[in-house]
């Protein structure tokens, strides 16, 4: 008979929708209140075995007739700015089933979103507890939701019609758990509390039941040890590794190959301790076999790096070595321009790229770690649009220097928000790209000659106000019958030289080659002389001019058009 392993669930969804608070009630433990600000700051594993789970939802199971075949669960807790993205082996989700933790009080979030995209991608079987029923307002502990009185029964079916709704834009269609008919169709949603303990067993069950109705191939044990880096921890002069075990057994006399950017790592284990069920710390051990979390000291002194598959090592390196490169070029695809991008492992940067290519994003370079200063040197060589690097969960690199005018660097926790601002970010950039290039061409000015005529010729200098746009020197002047003026020699205010006036402006100005009193007058209006080209450029990036530039530019299409009729059209 073919052995399976504990199926890896992992609690994922919304900061403070719940995910620690329900994982604690699972475990009967209450690790939520000691983290700060109550946001989970460490991954956790969480052993949960057969007879756990029996004495926890035993009477779910029985009534549903579900019958218990699994040794057990290994829960994840993850930090909920990662959204479970560094939860990544080869070929898909290093976790088997996931239970995304909602707030019934506020639905779909963000977080959310990101967390239901990435359970797409990954192909990841899921249920929905949806937490915090207790809040509604009239909810009767113990009772089920046909048990509540008629206005709190609508008040949450009113709230649960409404998520289901916005799970449906996700193609996603769900019902309560205890309504389903086809679990490939739906996904069951569990109303639950995290605080009151409601709901709890029935989260229990449904996982028994998905797991294994769909889950046997997943969870068959195969005989060569694999698994996953999660984290990279330092305690005092050690360093361990905080690893998952997902196929097969591993002994501490093992020697173990773990992926890396250039080849692999090989190393012996130094010793070996395995997570204790319902998140009791750890014990040593001699052997441990699939699923487990562990906790490893190696002898390799070389940096590993969070995310990173490992294997036992056979007479099989060679293909392992084979192995770790395709999972990498694999999972790390870039492109030959675009923004550069870091991540804090694997398994985060691979989801970022993925979401980063559903929006079109290009990216030239992409790692994990800090930010360098080759990353800085990448980014300062591409296209002035492209001069900016991604950070999610982490921040530049101690003593690394650069020109925050050049280069934009933008760090965050979340990965939805990274891409949110970002893309805000290249909008805006784009515009001053554009903004700059129209500033190049020419500038839209009407100016106003004042009575104040300072010379009549060899220049002409006289007082102008500026109407509309910027005087800048240099500018070609025409009058309204398009008669081409002079160009603009210098400027001055108060008897200082200056290159540009704006809106509103008493200045002089002076014109070579213009005689004042034979060709203008005062209060006569100029403008700057426009090119087709240029008239078409200003007008296709209408929304980068002001109010008054729009203006000053239809002025001169008027003047322009009355000597030729179709004129910038």
């Amino acid at each position: 008979m073919t052995k399976i392993r504990q199926p890896i669930v992992t609690v994922c969804g919304h900061v403070d929708h719940g995910k620690t608070s329900i994982l604690d009630k699972i475990r009967g433990t209450s690790v939520q209140e000691g983290e700060a600000g109550g946001i989970t700051q460490k991954i956790s594993f969480t052993s949960l075995t057969k007879e756990v789970i029996q004495k926890r939802a035993g009477d779910v199971l029985e009534s549903f007739k579900i019958p218990l075949e699994i040794p057990g669960f290994l829960f994840i807790d993850t930090p909920g700015h990662a959204a479970f993205t560094n939860l990544r082996k080869r070929g898909g989700s290093l976790a088997d089933i996931a239970v995304l933790v909602v707030d019934v009080n506020e639905g779909i979030k963000p977080q959310t979103q990101e967390v239901l995209q990435i359970l797409k991608i990954n192909k990841v079987p899921f249920i929905i507890a949806l937490n915090k029923v207790d809040n509604i307002f009239g909810w009767q502990v113990g009772r089920g939701v046909d048990e509540q009185i008629v206005r709190v029964k609508e008040n949450f079916e009113e709230k649960f019609y409404t998520f289901v709704g916005a799970l449906n834009s996700f193609k996603f269609n769900a019902e309560l758990y205890n309504k389903v008919k086809d679990f490939t169709k739906e996904v069951a949603v569990v109303p639950c509390s995290a605080k009151t303990g409601q709901g709890i067993p029935e989260i229990l069950a449904m996982l028994v039941a998905l797991s294994q109705k769909f889950l046997q191939k997943r969870i068959e044990v195969k005989s060569q040890g694999r698994g996953v880096i999660l984290e990279v921890k330092k305690e005092k002069s050690m360093s361990y590794l905080e690893c998952i075990l997902y196929d097969g057994v591993l002994g501490d006399k093992d020697e173990i190959a773990i992926a890396n950017f250039n080849g692999m790592i090989v190393s012996k284990i130094r010793n070996m301790s395995v997570a204790l069920q319902l998140n009791k710390g750890f014990k040593s051990v001699k052997k441990v076999e699939a699923a487990a979390g562990l906790r490893v000291q190696i002898i390799s002194k070389e940096e590993i790096l969070p995310g990173m598959p490992f294997a036992v090592v056979g007479e099989n390196l060679k293909d392992i070595e084979k192995e770790f490169s395709k999972e990498l070029e694999e999972e790390i695809k870039t492109d030959e321009e675009g923004i550069v991008v870091k991540a804090d492992s694997l398994g985060s940067l691979e989801a970022l790229l993925v979401l980063l290519k559903q929006k079109q994003i290009r990216v030239i370079k992409a790692g994990i770690g800090g930010i360098t200063k080759k990353d800085i040197y990448q980014a300062g060589a591409n296209p002035e649009e492209d001069r900016v690097i991604l950070g999610f969960n982490v921040e530049v690199e101690e003593g690394v220097e650069y020109d925050k005018k050049k280069i934009k660097i933008l760090t965050n926790p979340v990965v939805y928000k990274i891409i949110e601002d970002f893309e805000e970010w290249k909008q805006l950039k784009l515009k001053d790209i554009e903004k700059a290039k129209l500033d190049e061409l020419t500038s839209l000015c009407k100016i106003e000659i004042l009575d104040f005529v300072f010379r009549n010729s060899n220049p002409a200098v006289f007082g102008v106000k500026v109407l509309g746009g910027i005087l800048k020197q240099g500018i070609e002047l025409i009058n309204s019958q398009n008669k081409k003026i002079a160009r603009v020699k210098s400027l001055q205010e108060e008897k200082n030289n200056i290159r540009e006036a704006g809106v509103g402006k008493e200045i002089a100005i002076s014109l070579p080659g213009v005689n004042f009193e034979r060709e203008l007058e005062v209060g006569q209006k100029l403008y700057s002389n426009l090119s087709e080209t240029q008239f078409r450029k200003f007008k296709d990036n209408k929304e980068l001019l002001k109010n008054d530039e729009k203006k000053v530019l239809m002025e001169i299409a008027e003047i322009k058009r009355k000597v030729e009729g179709v004129w910038g059209v």
